[in-house]
This record gives structure tokens, sequence and C-alpha cells, in this order.
């Protein structure tokens, strides 16, 4: 059973949460078929955004940070989960290797690591973390501002296998999305269990493929409870060998922007929606936090781009691949700042969350910047299971098992996505 987390928010999309709850033996069966037949990505996060008229995931990360914002009430939850991706993989696993991200300067980001750390040696395992940066060349004590430390040692390749010193792991957890590349070292491991597996990098990945999944998966869905899909799933279009410093570029960008607005608006009118529709562009091989642009109308295309490209490290620059996405409004408030469940998922379950919350953006903008801060969302007790009979918008539990729904949906859609980018995959013409 998914976990039902607080939540503040009462209130809309009743109809769409009156439909789900109805229709839970038939989700829980429904994934429960889909997971016999799919490998789910090993763990990931999900940002979903609530509109009111919609509830609509918006990111996927496959190589999740921020573990650290999981409260102690949601560590059981993830270390069964942990047992069970593990049992499934490598059931003799003794020995887990955690790859982080080249640059761990972060407090935030190494008590991350602490806490993934904790996470599987719950689980039973000898975890260590193994440096590929090549700034790392002898074993570092780390210490966080808890007083708790990391060892941080450098990664030796031995033939086809990856470890540290005096420590041969059976699996190795990346928790670095290789948005530079894959470096040599992690190539042809073939002896190993990889996960997630290097086609889930941005070296390969691309967000249009994703939300081409999701959309697939979002359709069956909604045939199977009865709604309209567009209810959970954004449109979106996408642009490649675009360079937004020339005319021809900035023209191509304008004329996709205003046709997928001119969607947007179609379906804001059939349901009687008076919000301003946007589109917001992103970067379509990078991670989140990279970068965006949200575009109420294509008229400003032009000026938004000379603005983004101008701004230090920005993906806008030189020659790109872009996706266009419908924006998702987001009605959730924490202490009057404007808010987003992050939904964090391990094997084929949810296992907490919290809210992205920025006092000093939108309602309609990105909350992935800086100066965004995060409120874990804390269990309800055990007796608080969702309650099919209660007023929709009336019970917090029954508010996030949506939001746990429209997570599992985005993770089943990253599974179809690893399947057709797999460069292993058999193939069948």
């Amino acid at each position: 059973m998914v976990p039902h987390l607080v939540t503040a928010l009462t209130g809309p999309i009743n109809e769409l949460e009156q439909r789900v709850l109805d229709s839970m033996p038939a989700i829980e069966r429904w994934f429960r078929l889909e997971w016999m037949e799919h490998t789910p990505p090993f763990y990931c996060s999900v940002d979903v955004r609530n509109a009111g008229f919609k509830l609509a995931p918006v990111d996927t990360d496959l190589f999740p940070r921020g573990w650290n914002n999981l409260t102690p009430a949601m560590l059981p939850l993830a270390v069964q989960a942990a047992m069970a991706a593990i049992e499934k993989i490598c059931p003799e696993a003794r020995n887990l290797l955690i790859v982080p991200e080249n640059n761990v300067r972060s407090t935030f980001y190494l008590s991350n690591l602490a806490q993934l750390r904790r996470i599987f040696h719950m689980a039973g395992l000898n975890v260590r973390l193994g440096s590929i940066s090549p700034d790392v060349k002898k074993t570092t004590t780390l210490r966080l501002p808890d007083g708790e430390t990391l060892t941080l040692e450098p990664v030796i390749r031995n033939k086809g296998r990856l470890g540290v010193k005096d420590f041969d792991p059976c699996t190795i957890l990346l928790n670095n999305d290789l948005v530079a590349g894959v470096p040599g070292i992690l190539e042809d491991i073939n002896e190993q269990y990889l996960l997630p597996p290097l086609h889930a990098s941005w070296s390969t990945r691309r967000r249009s493929t994703h939300f081409k999944t999701y959309e697939e998966v979002s359709k069956r869905f909604g045939k199977l409870i009865g709604v309209d899909p567009w209810l959970i799933n954004p449109m979106f279009d996408s642009c490649g060998g675009i360079d937004l410093g020339t005319t021809d570029g900035l023209d191509a960008l304008t004329a996709r922007v205003d046709a997928l607005l001119a969607k947007v608006k179609k379906k804001y009118k059939e349901y009687g929606i008076k919000e301003k529709a946007f589109v917001v562009v992103k970067a379509d091989n990078r991670g989140s936090g990279a970068g965006l642009m949200t575009v109420r109308d294509a008229k400003d295309v032009a000026a938004l781009a000379k603005k983004a490209r101008n701004t230090a490290g920005s993906p806008f620059q030189g020659e790109q691949e872009l996706i266009l996405q419908e924006g998702v409004l987001t009605l959730e408030r924490m202490n009057d700042a404007v808010a987003e469940p992050v939904v964090y998922m391990m094997d084929r379950y949810v296992v907490g969350g919290f809210y992205r919350i920025h006092a000093e953006r939108g309602i309609d903008e990105d909350l992935n910047a800086p100066g965004s801060s995060f409120v874990p969302l804390a269990f309800n007790e055990s007796t608080h299971l969702p309650q099919p009979g209660v007023r929709p918008g009336a019970s917090a539990p029954n508010r996030f098992y949506m939001y746990g729904v429209v997570g599992r949906l985005a993770m089943l859609a990253a599974s179809y996505e690893l399947e057709v980018t797999d460069p292993q995959a058999e193939r069948y013409d």
C-alpha cells in the first residue's frame, strides 16, 4: 500500500480524486500487472504540480538527491523497499558502492549521501562511497554539520570490476546523473550491477522521450478509470538542433510555442478554466535546475530567449535540444509560500516525500531554484488509510494517495523509457 503523507491542502480536484479513490482496487491491480512486465527504475523522485483542475508530474529524476529530507518516520519504508530491490537484483549482495556526484562540497548533498548510506546499511549491506572525480586521489573524511562523518574514497578499476581499496561490491549505485558524459571508468562493467544503468544518464536521456512514454501511460490509465488523460498529463513538444541566437531558431521556437499554447488554451476553454495558459521551455538533455523559460505569449519568445542566453551557465547557448511543456500551476501553499510535492520512490514503492517551497516564486514559476527550501511531509498515523466514503478534498490521506498514484505513473513511464533507450535490449521487428 502506498503511504499516505500529511498535506495541508484541501479543496479542488474533487472529481478526479473521487474517481481515483473509487477505482483503487483496479488501480493497484493494474500497477501489479505492469510491474510483472516492466522493471521499475531502482529509485526516482517526481515533482508533482497540483493546479486544482489538473494534477501532473513535471519532472522525473532517476538519480534523486534530497533523501535527507525524508523524516525518520519514513525510513522503515525506504529500508523495506531497498531490501526488496536488492533481493530482486542480487539476493546474495553483501557490499554496495555508492558513486556520488563529482562535486560533494554542499553539506545538503553530503546529508543526502549519509541518508542513502543509512538506508542501505539498515537493509543489511556494507556501504562505501567511491568517487570517480579526478580530484579525489586519496581517502578523504568529510564532516557534516551534525557531527556525522563520511569517508570518500577514490574508485579503483580492476579489469571488469569497480571498487575501492579492500572492497569488492556486488552492486554499484550511481547518485551521479553524469550530465557531463559517461567517463571511461564506468563503461563495460559486465560483472557487477550498475544502478541506474548508464543509459539513464543525461548523456543518453531526453525529457521528451520520458514524456512521450508518460503520455502513453496516462492514456491507458485514463481509460482504466474513465477520465480525460489531460487531467494528469502535461502536453509537450520538442525541437532539436535549434540555435536561439539566430533568427531561424527564434522563429522556429516561436511557432512551436504558439502552437502548444493554442492547444492548452483549447483545453482550458473546454473545462471553463479562467487561468492564463503558459508554456515552459527547458533543455531536453539536462536535469532539473538547468535553466528554463516561462512563456505566456509567443510574442515574448525573442526577449525571453535573449535574457536566458545571457545568463551565466545557461543551457540555451549555441545549438540546443529543447522541450516545450505545458505549464502546470501549483495551488499548494505552505506558510503562505508556493509549494509543490515531491514524491520519492524506490523499486516500485512510494517511500516518502516533501514539499519544495519558495517564498519568492509565483504559482506559475519554477520552484527548483536558489532560495527554495524543503518541508518534510510527515506520515499520518497508521489508522489513517484512504477513506473511500469521505467527501473529496476533505481527507489529507486521500489527497496524497493521488500524489503517490501520479508518482508511480511517472515511474512506470521511466521504466518504459529505459526499455526504449536500452542499447542492450533485444529488438523484435
